[in-house]
C-alpha cells in the first residue's frame, strides 16, 4: 500500500516538475529572452531613429537573425549634436561585414520599424561583440510629404505653362504654325529618305 502511494506521488512529482518546465519556457518566450541560443551585441549610431523601439526585429539579407535590446539617447557637445544608440543582440552565427549598410525600415507605410541590414563585401573584417556600426537617418515623414507636395506643385506648373502655350512642348501642342512645319518635314523626309544621309558642304 505504501509503495502504491509512492509510486503515485512520483507520478504527480514528475508531472508537475514537466508542467513548471513547459510553463518557464513559455514565460521567457514572451519575455523575449533567448537563454535558450547564443548570440553576441553590437551598437549601431543614428542621429534618428523614428519610433524604433525595444524588440523591434533586426534583419540581415531579408532575414530576421536578432533584435533591439535597448535604446539609448545621449547628446555629443563636440559635435553639437543627439546620438542614438541601439544595442542589438544577434545570433551567433551571424557574420556582419564592417562595410555593411544599415537604415531603419517599416513594414508598409505606417507599420513596424525594423533595423535593416545589407552586407558588405568584406567578409574578412567582421564585427565582433560590443563593435559599433554607423547608421543612415531615415528621412522623417514630414520632409516625405514636402518633397511629395514640392513634385505636385511642380507638376501644375509644368501643366498650367503647357495650356498657356509657353515651352517647347505647349508650342508644340498648341501652335498650329510649329505642326505644320513638323508635319511638313516629316513628310519631306518620308519622300527623300535621302535626305538624311546628305552633309551640306562647308563654305569656305
Amino acid at each position: 500500500m505504501i509503495f502504491g502511494k509512492t509510486k503515485l506521488e512520483l507520478k504527480v512529482g514528475i508531472f508537475v516538475f514537466v508542467g513548471l518546465v513547459i510553463l518557464g519556457i513559455f514565460i521567457l518566450s514572451i519575455g523575449g529572452f533567448k537563454t535558450w541560443s547564443s548570440g553576441y551585441h553590437i551598437n549601431l549610431n543614428f542621429n534618428f531613429v523614428n519610433g524604433v523601439k525595444v524588440g523591434a526585429p533586426v534583419r540581415f539579407s531579408g532575414v530576421d537573425v536578432g533584435e533591439v535590446k535597448k535604446v539609448d539617447l545621449s547628446f555629443i557637445p563636440q559635435e553639437n549634436r543627439s546620438n542614438v544608440r541601439l544595442d542589438i543582440w544577434l545570433r551567433n552565427n551571424i557574420k556582419i561585414p564592417a562595410d555593411s549598410s544599415v537604415w531603419v525600415n517599416t513594414l508598409g507605410l505606417l507599420g513596424e520599424k525594423y533595423i535593416e541590414i545589407m552586407p558588405g563585401k568584406d567578409y574578412a573584417n567582421c564585427l565582433k561583440a560590443n563593435d559599433s556600426l554607423i547608421g543612415r537617418d531615415p528621412l522623417p515623414m514630414h520632409q516625405i510629404f514636402n518633397r511629395a507636395e514640392n513634385i505636385l506643385r511642380n507638376l501644375d506648373d509644368g501643366i498650367a505653362k503647357i495650356r498657356n502655350k509657353e515651352g517647347s512642348l505647349g508650342k508644340l501642342i498648341y501652335d498650329d504654325d510649329i505642326y505644320n512645319q513638323l508635319d511638313a518635314l516629316v513628310t519631306d523626309i518620308r519622300n527623300h529618305p535621302w535626305k538624311l544621309f546628305y552633309k551640306t558642304k562647308e563654305k569656305k
